[in-house]
């Protein structure tokens, strides 16, 4: 499938001497993929938006690019952007042996955390004063290249190098930051599924479990949809009316005492619920399914 894919080689020799880093603005590389967005590149690319948004894919994985953005590509992986909303921003490309020569090691790109086998994405939102840092490292990478020279090729690389290392350390800063958010969010989730357990007689209320847990509903909302599958209050209700199967099933309390027990406004207000959840009235399930 790749051999059929546009794939876009490094102009070596842009610069008359061989050269293996450039900076090229996104304006400038629309033309080339007018007719067939996808494709594929031999080298490495780290795409940094700075005006307007659309989608971007690396590999079937679908990002959506807005400015502050940076998308991370190794050689090989299928590409795909949108040049229509995507305005403007930089490419910064280049070979892998531009860095192995410096460093004796074939490696050292693959091993950074943004171009690993298994990175976990290849999108990184960088803050504003990071964002404007390297910028301004592009900039001077440019700037090198407009006037190189074979002996200013190490400089090119120490810049190069301050880009990737900066990005790096912001990369598996995020990723941290993401882990400890995960982990609060199952925390909050656990604790909610045992608030549910202890008061769900009583309480029904998604705000009542989220000001337990010191969050807000919509908070609560999104960690119970992401830990459990469902909304906090499908959730709830989903508990509540298990409850009321139970004690149809293996109790003689009437309908208006489970109403009452269940903490329902009214007998009529508890069917209702009921029958919407079970498509049976609290008797007929009562009828049906009591040894």
């Amino acid at each position: 499938m790749k051999k059929i894919i546009p794939q876009f080689k490094f102009y070596k020799y842009k610069y008359g001497s061989e050269l293996l880093v450039d900076v090229i603005e996104l304006k400038n590389i629309k033309k080339f993929l007018t007719k067939n967005p996808t494709h594929t590149l031999t080298y490495y690319d780290i795409t940094f938006i700075t005006e307007g948004g659309g989608n971007f894919s690396i590999d079937n994985q679908f990002y959506i690019a807005k400015p502050y953005d940076v998308f991370f590509s190794r050689p090989g992986e299928i590409r795909n952007w949108d040049t229509n909303h995507i305005v403007n921003g930089y490419a910064l490309i280049f070979e892998d042996g531009f860095l192995s020569s410096l460093f004796k090691d074939a490696l050292f790109v693959q091993h950074l955390s943004f171009f690993c086998s298994g990175k976990v994405s290849a999108q990184l939102c960088l803050s504003s004063e990071l964002y404007i840092r390297i910028i301004q490292v592009l900039h001077h990478i440019k700037i090198e290249i407009n006037s190189y020279k074979q002996s200013g090729v190490e400089v090119l690389r120490a810049l190069l190098y301050e880009v990737l290392m900066l990005l790096d350390r912001a990369y598996l800063c995020d990723i941290q930051t993401k882990s400890e958010n995960k982990e609060m969010n199952q925390t909050h989730a656990n604790k909610f599924v045992e608030l549910v357990g202890l008061y769900l007689e009583e309480q029904h209320s998604v705000r009542y479990y989220a000001d337990k847990l010191c969050i807000t509903p919509n908070y609560l909302n999104e960690i119970a949809n992401l830990a459990l599958g469902v909304s906090a209050k499908q959730y709830i209700q989903n508990k509540v009316m298990d409850e009321a199967k139970k004690i149809l099933v293996y109790t003689n309390l009437s309908i208006l005492e489970i109403a009452y027990y269940l903490h329902f406004s009214s007998v009529s207000y508890f069917t209702r619920c009921f029958r919407q959840y079970t498509g049976e009235t609290p008797s007929s399930y009562r009828n049906i399914h009591k040894p």
